[in-house]
């Protein structure tokens, strides 16, 4: 896969950390997923693979309940969830998903954030062909040859296995995202470093100093959207 996810997250983690900005678009999502089925994550699977996520970057439980309570309670708001895609510069591709209660307002944000930084956005199907939904599980304390047996013994098969640095990254199936975090649970492991369904490039593009400094002007400006749930691109930040 060849994506360095720790570095990644961590940058995000950082940027995030001195805001409300992340929890705000967790509890958003966890609304949503909870509303449009059961508040139960048991019960609804798309609940529980937001809020396995949700774990990962630390929203606080009272957020969590906050969002699930306002479901349960018939909150009267409603959200189109949307895909945008674009391009940035030097040939980087660009995804961006949103939850909006106002289409136009959204569109015209994620537009103005792509053309005032260098980008442009394109149709439907541009740029999606050239990234895989694929689900994404670190664990600490495990070895790659570890986590290979104990996924064979489960029979399940991984699209690939990295260690970076002190955590092994799975690389799945979607569909395999609960049975490979069952496995860990089984050989006991509480915790997930990463754990989420996300995009990720089949290829990767390498920037110019110049140029990845104007793409991650545009990320950054994409983020800040109060609509963007998340942003995936091709583009290796080193």
């Amino acid at each position: 896969m060849g994506r360095k996810w720790n570095n990644i997250k961590e940058k995000k983690a950082a940027k995030d950390a001195n805001t409300s900005r992340i929890y705000a678009k967790f509890g958003r999502e966890i609304y949503v997923v909870a509303k449009q089925g059961e508040p139960d994550p048991e019960l609804n699977q798309a609940l529980r693979f937001v809020l396995e996520k949700a774990k990962t970057y630390n929203v606080p439980r009272a957020i969590i309940d906050r969002a699930i309570e306002k479901a349960k309670g018939g909150g009267e708001e409603t959200y189109d969830k949307l895909r945008y895609e674009g391009f940035g510069p030097n040939g980087s591709m660009v995804i961006v998903d949103a939850l909006t209660n106002n289409v136009n307002r959204t569109a015209s944000e994620v537009r103005a954030a792509f053309g005032k930084n260098g980008g442009n956005m394109g149709v439907s199907g541009s740029v999606a062909y050239m990234f895989d939904s694929t689900a994404v599980i670190g664990v600490e304390g495990k070895s790659a040859d570890e986590v290979l047996e104990l996924l064979m013994e489960a029979d399940l098969d991984a699209r690939d296995i990295l260690e970076e640095e002190d955590t092994v990254i799975v690389y799945a199936e979607p569909d395999q995202f609960h049975a490979v975090q069952e496995a860990f649970k089984n050989a006991g492991v509480t915790e997930f470093k990463v754990a989420e369904l996300t995009m990720l490039p089949q290829t990767e593009v390498t920037l110019s100093e110049d140029s990845l400094a104007q793409f991650e002007k545009m990320i950054d400006a994409l983020e800040d959207l109060e609509d963007v749930q998340q942003v995936y691109h091709n583009v290796d930040l080193g």
